[in-house]
């Protein structure tokens, strides 16, 4: 069955777009053990080979013309430490203004940050500037609920409970369908099948645990990757965190004394390497997006559903759930920028003055003039 489309998201799409399939509420997926991926040839996949039009880039014959894509940035739902911190009525209104529109869509991600575990281990020492995540492994059930199809676990606290803690949000998200990867020797991409559509998901981070995000390893696993689904969804875990750093930089980054990444040159290279839609996460605030050779770019969808450990002042309490409309060849076509907002103890919260979305629209006049995106005061995104 597919689900019904809520009448605003239905709206939406007729202002900007065609409207087109929505998931079933049957969800399969397909994770690759690294130690099951077979070896690239010597010759790296080219950028012009990648983002080919020809048949050597797989279409499903159930591949609609349309599709929506809904994305956003870090979740971490409540914690049990140092001490405990969870939301009224143990987190099952977090994502109520939100969940039609990422059930609605044909394929939702996000970026879990920390772990989903009762008891273990932390690797971090307690006190008050302890940043130590660990969810209740019964949250598990709000991520399905919500509608989320893949969570990445790269990023910085998905070690926080050592290897105990990467394996139990590993094992939970399967439990519930939701495809998960992003732990380095372990599971370097998902494929997951909606509606006869494949979609690939692969995240990168700076962490040595993680599938590091070097130039090297995107463009070998993203082009690996491009030969096995229809529509290729990059996740990219980096850049300077704070509200001093929504602008986004063309250099390399540095935050702590640690390399953050230059955002810029992941992103294009994931999508010279055959991505259709990249999203990256981990500054905390929202960044500018792009229009790279027809895909889109996030580059910082900022806090989602951070409602305890996190500043929630100013930007960094902005939560854009960007949703992109694709044609069946992954080619961006129109989009919306659903504006959230945080304060401490609940979920994302619809927010009407559309506060995320304005700041998103001046970042990337700003940062990106030239890119041929236009981005109205709603939210609304469109093609130049």
């Amino acid at each position: 069955m597919k689900r019904i489309l809520t009448l605003s998201f239905a709206l939406v799409l007729l202002l900007s777009c065609e409207a087109s399939g929505r998931k079933a509420t049957t969800k399969t997926s397909e994770s690759q053990p690294l130690s099951e991926v077979s070896e690239l040839s010597d010759t790296i996949q080219t950028a012009d080979a990648a983002d080919s039009e020809s048949a050597d880039r797989p279409r499903s014959a159930a591949m609609p013309d349309s599709l929506t894509i809904a994305m956003v940035g870090d979740i971490m739902m409540g914690t049990t430490f140092p001490s405990v911190k969870l939301p009224p009525n143990d987190g099952a209104d977090l994502f109520r203004d939100c969940a039609d529109i990422l059930r609605s869509s044909n394929f939702a991600v996000g970026n879990l940050e920390g772990a989903l575990l009762d008891g273990g281990r932390s690797r971090k020492t307690p006190g008050p500037n302890c940043y130590a995540f660990r969810m209740p492994a019964r949250y598990v059930a709000h991520l399905a609920a919500a509608g989320f199809d893949y969570l990445g676990l790269a990023n910085n606290h998905a070690n926080d409970f050592y290897e105990q803690g990467m394996l139990s949000s590993e094992r939970l998200l399967d439990s519930v369908g939701i495809a998960n990867s992003g732990i380095g020797g372990r599971k370097p991409y998902a494929i997951v099948e909606r509606d006869g559509v494949k979609y690939g998901c692969i995240s990168f981070a700076r962490d040595k645990y993680a599938l590091q995000f070097t130039v090297e390893n995107i463009r070998r696993y993203v082009s690996e990757l491009r030969s096995k689904c229809d529509i290729l969804i990059v996740g990219i875990h980096g850049g300077a965190e704070g509200r001093q750093y929504s602008h986004l930089p063309d250099h390399e980054e540095t935050f702590l004394g640690e390399n953050r990444g230059h955002m810029r040159r992941l992103a294009r290279t994931a999508v010279d390497s055959g991505a259709d839609v990249v999203f990256c996460h981990g500054p905390h605030v929202p960044r500018a997006v792009e229009l790279y050779n027809d895909r889109f770019i996030a580059y910082s969808l900022g806090n989602f559903c951070t409602p305890y450990g996190m500043s929630l002042s100013g930007i960094s309490g902005y939560a854009p759930l960007i949703q992109v409309t694709l044609d069946s060849r992954g080619h961006f076509l129109c989009g919306r920028i659903h504006s959230h907002l945080q304060r401490s103890g609940v979920g994302p919260l619809k927010d009407a003055t559309s506060s995320a979305a304005r700041l998103i629209k001046s970042l990337t006049e700003t940062d990106l003039p030239d890119t041929p995106l236009n981005i109205d005061d709603s939210g609304n995104i469109s093609r130049q």
